[in-house]
This record gives structure tokens, C-alpha cells and sequence, in this order.
């Protein structure tokens, strides 16, 4: 079984950036195929944020995502990240960070990505 540790939150003003890391143990990101970046702010669903493959390096971004937030992955790391710039106050969430053997990046849309999941981290946007 796949172990995820999130890392990076923290407390940033509007416009401010974050780095996300996500540490895999008890296997290696090649072996789960996707990984996938998730938020739940206080009150609201889960949604997804932004998914690489771990294969080939394609990536797919959540609409509020796309132009701000970056998704990357070392394999030989076992580490994915997803840098976040223009921080926004509806940016603040519990961040998670999720692996999938099966489903494509494009299911992080419909809620049924993730197999493994780690802890979140808090990031909060404030002034």
C-alpha cells in the first residue's frame, strides 16, 4: 500500500506563492500511473486541481487552475509537487495529494480519481 505525505502548506497573502510536495513510500510513483492534486475548503466538496502522469509527463489542470498552478513530478524522487503563484483568497484549502493505477487524469473532474491518499496540508490565503 502506497503512503502519501503532503508538505508546503502554510500562511501566504493574496498573490503569494507556495510550493506542495508529496512523498510517496511503499512504492514508486511509476508503478501508480497518475497523481493527482486535490482541495476541500471548509463547507465545500473535494475538487480536483491538477493531475501529471508519471508515464509520459501529461498534465491536466482544473479550470481555476490553469495559468497559476504547476504540476511536476520526480520519479526518482518519488515526489510530485504542484507550485501554486497569484494566490487567491478562495485558494485556502486542505491540499491532498493522491495516486491512481487505473483512472485517467481527466476523472479528477468527475470525483473518481485516487486510490491512495495522504494527509493534506493547510494552505491559507490572507491578508
Amino acid at each position: 500500500q502506497l503512503q502519501l505525505v503532503e508538505s508546503g502548506g502554510g500562511s501566504v497573502q493574496p498573490g503569494g506563492s507556495l510550493r506542495l510536495s508529496c512523498v510517496a513510500s511503499g512504492g514508486t510513483f511509476e508503478d501508480y500511473y497518475n497523481i493527482g492534486w486535490f482541495r476541500q475548503a471548509p463547507g465545500k466538496e473535494r475538487e480536483g486541481v491538477a493531475c501529471i502522469s508519471t508515464w509520459d509527463g501529461r498534465t491536466h489542470y482544473a479550470d481555476s487552475a490553469k495559468g497559476r498552478f504547476v504540476i511536476s513530478r520526480d520519479n526518482a524522487k518519488n515526489t510530485a509537487y504542484l507550485q501554486l503563484t497569484s494566490l487567491k483568497s478562495e485558494d485556502s484549502a486542505v491540499y491532498y495529494c493522491a495516486t491512481d493505477g487505473f483512472r485517467p487524469c481527466e476523472s479528477i473532474d468527475n470525483g473518481q480519481f485516487g486510490s491512495s491518499w495522504g494527509q493534506g496540508t493547510q494552505v491559507t490565503v490572507s491578508s
